[in-house]
């Protein structure tokens, strides 16, 4: 029973009949019935929608930089910068837990407008902290925002393209997240970690903004049974597109998952399930085990510890990021899941090695041929993890495909 279940859930999806109206050279009553074309309003509400992802980025890029002056200002131990840094993660398992509800509850539109909502508070919180409470809470409720933002970004835009472009538009995803991690890696080294921070609010502000003048997701209106899910869905495909079988399989799949028993967390561990949960869960464990959110929150005093100059590396690791993740994303469809994670995942295994062993030669003082060595080992095994850094990314998508067709 559960195994006809998931086929019928799973069939509007895939289906490609026909649905009535005479179809004649591509047109249907006079509309073209090519739904899969990239319209302005599609590209203006995914840009928007990545806002929410450069502002992720912002999140995870700021404690590098900022940490030498956060620390000499406020008179933070290395222990209190430590939970500080760390505590956005806990901000954001919180966010994700309450991620799937939100979105659901308030739609995809107030769900980011929610998680900006926590974003410009958290940010504000450290711009004007006294004390490492103001910080730890400021990082807290950015930590929250993000998590939201985490969930509801990739879902709003794979819901409002056309099946054939999710790879195209969902990578845009992931490239904001490294480019707002290296505009603060950047311009970390030349303002102040207040002014760092009060520039972190801007993408939050717009995003608030600019959300009222693009539409819902046409499936979250049709889940909650609002008729302009129509509508909504023709301004996304353009006004002399004919999205009659579109509109049809939304309708179609909402009404077989209002039909479907409800789950709940414990039907997870079903053996039907067992497969894609094992996979999607053992990515997202292995991909945070990797060790990447460290470099991300102290690469700056990696580095310096390391011997080399803070502000040039920290401005080399905002340059390395943009194009390597640029080609996970072009390569991703083109190469595969699978063969480029397994390559990006061995590249970042091996640039963790060599990393490691670098400081591990570094700290063998009465050698001193192999402290000289030393450098050079660390010099491969940063640029390894910057190369492949785009691993991380293609885990992400990995799980979102197992998310949305299992």
């Amino acid at each position: 029973m559960e195994r006809e279940n998931i086929q019928i859930l799973t069939e509007p999806l895939l289906a490609q009949e026909e649905t009535s109206g005479h179809v004649t050279n591509g047109t249907r009553d006079g509309l073209a019935c090519d739904s899969s074309s990239i319209t302005l309003t599609l590209v203006l509400s995914t840009l928007i929608a990545v806002c929410g992802s450069y502002v992720f980025g912002t999140a995870l890029g700021y404690s590098s930089p900022s940490e030498s002056g956060i620390m000499n200002d406020l008179g933070l131990s290395s222990a209190e910068y430590s939970v500080f840094s760390s505590i956005l993660t806990i901000g954001g398992m919180l966010g994700a837990v309450l991620s799937g509800q939100v979105a659901d509850f308030i739609g995809r539109k107030g769900a980011m407008w929610c998680s900006e909502i926590f974003c410009i508070i958290g940010w504000l919180a450290i711009v004007f902290s006294k004390d490492v409470w103001w910080l730890d809470l400021g990082r807290l409720s950015l930590g929250c925002g993000i998590g939201l933002l985490s969930y509801v970004v990739p879902v709003y835009i794979a819901e409002i393209t056309p099946k054939n472009r999710r790879g195209e538009l969902t990578g845009l995803n992931m490239l904001l997240i490294t480019c707002g991690q290296s505009v603060m890696f950047f311009s970390g080294t030349f303002v102040n970690w207040r002014i760092l921070a009060l520039i972190g609010t801007i993408p939050c502000i717009a995003q608030v903004l600019a959300l009222f003048f693009i539409p819902e997701s046409p499936r979250w209106l049709a889940k909650t049974g609002r008729r302009e899910y129509k509508s909504a869905l023709q301004r996304f495909r353009g006004m002399n597109i004919d999205i009659s079988q579109e509109a049809a399989e939304i309708k179609a799949y909402t009404e077989t998952l209002k039909a479907l028993p409800k789950a709940g967390f414990i039907d997870l561990f079903q053996w039907t399930y067992a497969y894609p949960v094992i996979v999607g869960v053992g990515l997202m464990i292995f991909q945070q085990f990797g060790g990447l959110n460290g470099f991300a929150f102290y690469g700056s005093a990696i580095l310096e510890s390391a011997g080399f100059p803070s502000k040039v590396g920290t401005q080399a690791m905002a340059v390395a990021q943009i194009p390597t993740t640029v080609l996970g994303v072009f390569l991703m469809d083109k190469v595969g899941r699978r063969p480029l994670l397994m390559a990006s995942a061995a590249g970042t295994c091996l640039g963790c090695l060599l990393t490691g062993l670098a400081f591990f030669l570094q700290d063998l003082h009465q050698w001193k041929e192999v402290n000289s060595y030393s450098s050079v080992y660390w010099r491969i095994g940063i640029s390894s993890i910057f190369f492949i850094r785009h691993g991380r990314n293609t885990m992400d998508y990995n799980v979102r495909d197992f998310s949305y067709y299992h």
